[in-house]
């Protein structure tokens, strides 16, 4: 890894400690289904509310693949509604879970779900599923809220690709440490 790798790694990480417990374990669960790291189910249900929305997020990230796929090369309109209409369905059913209260938690997952080319398109999705009337009021502007200026209006957009992308680690207890 080079120096500069390391200083972004290490601010990816810095970003992810500054978001919720709920929404890291959300991160993590999310990342766990999208990316079929390991058994969800398994590792993230706790009841049967739980393996449900599981279940359901399951279904809906099986739309991942085609999105990957058809990522616009351009802002040609012809390109944009096959891609926007899943982009931003998917994302209203993550901002509907409350466990991304930010644009930045939406945009730290979706990178690494999709992949850095998505980025350009991230704002246009957030804000379209944050005003959906789907989303309770105080939720749509608690969301349309937190995205800067600077974040929906950028000239440009970085196309390195996420380096940190959160695990599960299990707990390791204080007796079984020596020392």
């Amino acid at each position: 890894m080079k120096p500069a790798e390391g200083a972004m790694t290490l601010a990816e990480m810095k970003e992810f400690a500054g978001f919720s417990a709920a929404t890291q374990r959300y991160i993590r669960r999310s990342l766990d289904i999208g990316l079929d790291r390991d058994d969800a189910m398994e590792r993230w249900s706790r009841d049967v509310i739980e393996a449900a929305s599981i279940r359901a997020q399951a279904r809906m990230y099986d739309r991942l693949p085609d999105l990957r796929e058809t990522i616009p090369d351009d802002s040609g309109l012809g390109a944009v509604e096959p891609f926007m209409a899943p982009l931003v369905t998917v994302s209203a059913f993550d901002l509907g879970q409350g466990r991304l209260p930010t644009f930045s938690a939406y945009r730290f997952l979706y990178e690494r779900l999709i992949g850095a080319d998505v980025r350009p398109w991230l704002p246009a999705a957030f804000c379209a599923a944050a005003a959906l009337p789907t989303l309770h009021p105080d939720l749509r502007r608690k969301l349309l809220q937190s995205i800067s200026e600077a974040a929906a209006t950028a000239s440009g957009w970085s196309n390195r690709k996420p380096a940190f992308f959160p695990y599960w680690v299990e707990k390791v207890s204080d007796l079984a440490l020596p020392n």
